[in-house]
């Protein structure tokens, strides 16, 4: 019986946009296992297997349940060891935490208020509803508020990126030769904004959008089956 994954979606179903569902996807990928996806909506969460988690993703294998995209990675390591590895022992796993801590505090910081109307705008009205009440009070200033600092940011952020640009002139992947989690994790964060949102993130020609574009084109081409945002 395949894994079903429970999937972030907005107005439409087709249109998945989570980067931590984008991290358990392509990790599920990775591993050869089958799995489908339940479309759910910011507001159908807290039903999600009653009420195992506050966030998605959330799988279900057989009888098992994991919620949080790091714990279904290292779950699949352990429950499918003869597949392929998401980590290559156990201090890829540390790498792969470090690699995490690095993604939420200076890719989410940035992209997660410079999207954050972005993905407003692409919600069903419940959603929606939900989404303002709960940045605005995040962030303590209006969604439009939020977002209009993007620009001024841009530069900055950019920079921030130089480490992952230095390293990709020695490897094609941040797991060496093939991709591992690692990559997933920032994949995730590029993959969001890619599918939400059209504001260019990154200069053009930037070594970064080449691995990103290796990224897209692993598991037969997975991250191409949502398009980019337009």
């Amino acid at each position: 019986m395949a894994i079903l994954l429970y999937d972030l979606v907005g107005a439409d179903a087709g249109r998945p946009f989570s980067p931590h569902c984008w991290k358990a996807k392509m990790a599920l990928a990775h591993k050869g296992l089958e799995f489908d996806t339940v479309p759910t909506p910011f507001t159908s969460v807290p039903k999600v297997e009653g009420g195992t988690s506050k966030t998605v993703p959330v799988i279900r294998d057989g009888d098992k349940v994991v919620a949080d995209s790091f714990e279904i990675a290292l779950y699949l390591e352990d429950a499918y060891p003869d597949r392929p590895t998401l980590f290559g022992g156990d201090g890829g796993k540390a790498m792969a935490r470090f690699i995490e801590r690095w993604s939420q505090l200076t890719l989410h910081s940035f992209k997660g208020a410079a999207a954050v109307l972005d993905i407003h705008q692409r919600l069903d009205a419940p959603d929606k509803a939900y989404f303002r009440q709960s940045r605005e009070t995040r962030f303590g200033k209006s969604l439009e508020d939020v977002t209009a600092a993007r620009d001024a940011g841009l530069a900055a952020y950019r920079a921030s990126l130089e480490p992952l640009r230095s390293m990709l002139a020695w490897q094609p992947f941040i797991g060496g030769k093939s991709p591992l989690f690692a990559d997933y994790i920032v994949f995730g964060a590029f993959q969001y904004v890619r599918v939400i949102s059209t504001y260019p993130f990154l200069a053009e020609g930037d070594p970064i959008a080449a691995w990103f574009e290796r990224c897209l084109d692993l598991h037969g081409g997975l991250g191409r089956t949502v398009s980019a945002a337009a």
